[in-house]
């Protein structure tokens, strides 16, 4: 697979993920994902409710942006660190961003992400589902990497792995990868040669203006 239609892949399907998972609190409660409990049954439970939501919703399947940053908004915070995926991203940059521009870009990130991948959420229909790896990490760990694949409506399953790590409140999930294309990694790159021709101002300012 060339490297252009390895990142066709990783943006159509992790949408299914990276923005579902973001939406698991609109499941019902009974089966709400423990981030206390073992790290793969907490993503099976997380992205399971994530499909059904997508399923149900089709204001979220349409991709309406709207939509989607409402459920995000309201359901991303307690079972993604996007702030540490944002950090991440950033680099050695992030060290030098001042608290407020590390909110900034945090905020920019996530509005590229959304626009980026919520057209994706078309991809999902009733057959789409999601299996789990066998585990081969230790649970007892502070950041472990579980891994699934993901059916789709036609062709092989997709595979997924997430990393995550071990916070005060449980598991927080905050890089994925798809198709050997780590989220972070992938942006990494870009936000080191924006900032190095613009500064994290100017960062900031490139993500804002392809989210409007």
């Amino acid at each position: 697979m060339n490297q252009g239609s390895i990142k066709n892949t990783f943006y159509r399907y992790a949408a299914t993920v990276v923005l579902g998972l973001a939406m698991v609190g609109a499941a019902q409660a009974q089966s709400k994902p423990n981030p206390q409990g073992p790290p793969d049954q907490f993503v099976l439970d997380a992205a399971n409710q994530a499909l059904d939501v997508l399923k149900k919703d089709p204001n979220l399947k349409a991709g309406d942006l709207r939509a989607v940053n409402a459920a995000v908004d309201q359901y991303i915070l307690p079972y993604v660190d996007f702030t540490k995926t944002t950090r991440l991203a950033a680099g050695r940059y992030w060290r030098q961003a001042t608290p407020a521009q590390q909110t900034q870009l945090a905020d920019a990130f996530r509005g590229t992400l959304i626009r980026t991948y919520s057209g994706a959420l078309s991809n999902v229909d009733q057959n789409t589902q999601i299996k789990m790896l066998p585990f081969r990490g230790d649970a007892n760990a502070d950041d472990v990497v579980v891994s699934s694949t993901i059916s789709r409506p036609s062709g092989a399953p997709v595979r997924a792995d997430y990393r995550l790590g071990k916070t005060p409140e449980g598991w927080k999930i905050y890089d994925i990868n798809v198709e050997d294309i780590w989220l972070i990694q992938n942006y990494r790159n870009q936000f080191s040669q924006e900032i190095q021709r613009s500064g994290i101002d100017g960062l900031i300012k490139a993500l804002n203006q392809r989210n409007q």
